[in-house]
């Protein structure tokens, strides 16, 4: 009997190091991954805490957009719907789908809606970035790829047109995002030409700044009236002062 018994403890060693080694080895080969979220998605606390991972939005996706995170999937919570723009891009779709799907609003229909109708480019999946150092266009090549890709041109995507001083005859395409208006679709960035894409689809917290109430934009109306929670006293550091008087770095 105990010899059995020890033959049962070997294999259950055997098969938890053997399943320990393959965890290992995932959790080794993980990459982060950014998490471009379906659209309508909550913030991304809220979010967490109200996708019960059900996959029906991955089901309802027409495109095979989405997918469910894996443990492979560093930095995203596992079984939760994302997308990689450069793989497939969400094709904004009218009736959306996916949001319509979701049981329990972790893709809330009220961030996509006007008017009493869904409306996909209200969507704030992300905000596209141009790479300007790796841009073709910022080489003088003439290429549009991206502005041509984007469902909001001209809107969303622009292309400034400018003067190539060091030829003297040609000139610069050169894309334009407004990030008002850019839904993070990532359309632009799988039309890129280049190896690795030029433009690239963040999500909005890692891009987009906020201001502050000190910074009045004098041409807006009524913008002036947030002047009145402004702190508008003096913060000193005097610990910070003497450092820097003593030559000490900040």
């Amino acid at each position: 009997m105990q010899r059995r018994d020890a033959i049962k403890t070997g294999f259950s060693l055997v098969g938890l190091l053997a399943a320990s080694s393959f965890v290992y080895k995932e959790y080794a080969n993980a990459k982060p991954v950014l998490k471009l979220r379906p659209p309508a998605a909550l913030d991304e606390d809220e979010f967490l805490t109200r996708c019960i991972r059900c996959g029906l939005c991955v089901e309802a996706c027409p495109f095979d957009t989405l997918k469910l995170a894996e443990f492979k999937d560093s930095g995203v919570g596992i079984g939760t719907p994302f997308f990689t723009p450069r793989d497939i891009p969400c094709f904004m779709c009218e009736d959306i789908p996916c949001v319509v799907e979701c049981p329990t609003e972790a893709l809330d229909p009220k961030l996509v809606t006007k008017d009493g109708a869904l409306d996909i480019n209200m969507a704030k999946m992300g905000v596209a970035v141009v790479d300007e150092k790796n841009c073709v266009a910022y080489f003088g090549i003439q290429c549009d790829a991206c502005y041509r890709a984007c469902p909001l041109i001209d809107k969303a995507l622009l292309i400034d047109y400018k003067r190539n001083e060091r030829t003297g005859k040609h000139a610069f395409l050169l894309p334009i995002v407004d990030s008002d208006y850019c839904t993070g679709c990532g359309k632009c960035e799988i039309a890129c030409i280049t190896d690795k894409a030029a433009i690239t689809v963040l999500p909005r917290d890692m891009v987009i700044g906020k201001v502050g109430n000190n910074y009045v934009k004098g041409w807006v109306e009524g913008d002036d009236a947030k002047l009145k929670d402004a702190d508008t006293k003096m913060h000193l550091d005097s610990k910070k002062g003497m450092k820097y008087l003593n030559g000490d770095e900040l």
